[in-house]
């Protein structure tokens, strides 16, 4: 028995079928295997890429629709069910940090804004901090307090559209709309402010760009009017759903020591029972003026992730009640002068991002652009997890297990 079709060239290729060698299958030379066409490059190449009997390699992506970004999933599988997992990235490098190192201090924080796109604010604050920490600058209080306000309202506009992509990947559509509601609404809210929907560009080394304005401010009263009822009517739509809940729970199981080894931040690690927040362990801004907790889960699977994130929700709407009615006047940027020129050294700064501790290496060399620029994402090392958490599980669920990590893959390709 044998299959024909015609190859490129006019030449055919046959092949023994790995059940009965007896049997060659000719094939088309359209058909792309998972197998890198080079020699394995270390021992983990070698051993994944080796099939046993019943085993056979699946290739997800690279696409956007279920990956978060240009993602490339290599899954060797038996039947259904996950044996081993390889993530591939790079298909969305742009080499941001090298970019950074030809442009000045200003433009460089239009540079960093497409990394982490959903919440580009936090992209430009761990930068701003680190420059600010070499050039010695004193931010007036009026711009922390603004840097934390929509920085905030970032973080519940990304929480919120992870809820819809969880769902989504699982298979429910209902809940992505309800999230794009609510991400369209806060959209609007810091367009007013910052004049741009996704890519802000709001911050600057000394402050921000400019101060709230009536619009900005007559919206986030409107929406903090129904902010909390809005999650709950997000969070029942999924938490009543008997298959979504069923799906999510002891799936992807991970423990909070496996997680610090794994380099896990965020909501991942939080998830395991580990409170680790920047925002607390190494306080930055006005974090320490304000109340609020962390919240921490102890199962460490999809579903603990996800309920993590939805009370993280609820603490960023807590934070922004009391810097509405804290507010100072004053400033909102320091006297800098536009060609500015730090002095030589090196310094280093994290902030708390919606993915975990998203940090900014800097390193000036007496010019006005950085000698040297490199940012942690925390995608990239989350994403690292994917391939424990996915083992012997079946292939719709290691999507699941994906998306409940909330990897954004312009940081992790940088």
């Amino acid at each position: 028995m044998t299959a024909t079709g015609p190859r490129r060239g006019g030449q055919s290729e046959t092949a023994g079928w790995a059940d009965d060698p007896g049997i060659s299958v000719e094939r088309p030379a359209t058909i792309w295997d998972a197998v890198p066409p080079i020699s394995p490059r270390s021992e983990r190449e070698a051993e994944f890429y080796s099939l046993e009997d019943g085993e056979m390699l699946l290739n997800l992506g690279p696409q956007h629709p279920s990956t978060h970004g240009v993602l490339r999933v290599v899954a060797k599988i038996r039947g259904e069910t996950v044996v081993d997992l390889d993530p591939v990235i790079g298909y969305l490098h742009r080499g941001v940090e090298k970019i950074c190192e030809q442009s000045d201090y200003h433009m460089c924080l239009s540079q960093v804004d497409p990394l982490d796109y959903i919440s580009a604010l936090h992209n430009e604050w761990a930068p701003v901090m680190a420059f600010e920490k070499l050039f010695d600058v004193r931010v007036p209080r009026r711009a922390e307090f603004i840097r934390v306000l929509v920085a905030e309202l970032n973080r519940i506009y990304s929480h919120n559209l992870y809820m819809g992509w969880l769902a989504l990947d699982i298979g429910g559509l209902t809940p992505v709309l309800y999230s794009f509601i609510e991400r369209d609404e806060i959209v609007e809210m810091l367009a007013a402010l910052t004049g741009q929907r996704i890519l802000f560009n709001y911050f600057r080394v000394g402050g921000v760009n400019w101060d709230l304005n009536p619009e900005f401010l007559s919206r986030l009263a409107d929406w903090m009017s129904h902010a909390l009822a809005q999650v709950e009517a997000n969070t029942t739509l999924i938490n009543e759903n008997e298959i979504l809940v069923k799906r999510t729970k002891g799936l992807g199981v991970i423990d909070g020591k496996t997680a610090l080894a794994l380099n896990m931040t965020g909501p991942n690690l939080r998830a395991t029972g580990v409170p680790f927040d920047v925002r607390r362990a190494h306080p930055f801004s006005i974090y320490p003026e304000l109340e609020f907790d962390v919240p921490v889960r102890e199962e460490g699977d999809t579903y603990a992730r996800y309920l993590v994130r939805v009370d993280e929700i609820k603490q960023s709407i807590r934070i922004i009640d009391q810097v509405i009615n804290e507010m100072p006047d004053g400033p909102v940027m320091a006297k800098m002068p536009w060609k500015i020129t730090p002095r030589p050294g090196r310094a280093w700064a994290a902030i708390e991002s919606p993915r975990g501790l998203y940090g900014c290496y800097a390193m000036s060399d007496g010019t006005n652009r950085p000698y040297r620029m490199r940012i942690h994402d925390p995608s990239f090392n989350n994403l690292q997890s994917l391939q424990p958490l996915s083992e012997n599980v079946m292939i719709q669920d290691a999507i699941a297990v994906l998306a409940s990590l909330d990897p954004v893959m312009g940081g992790v390709d940088k």
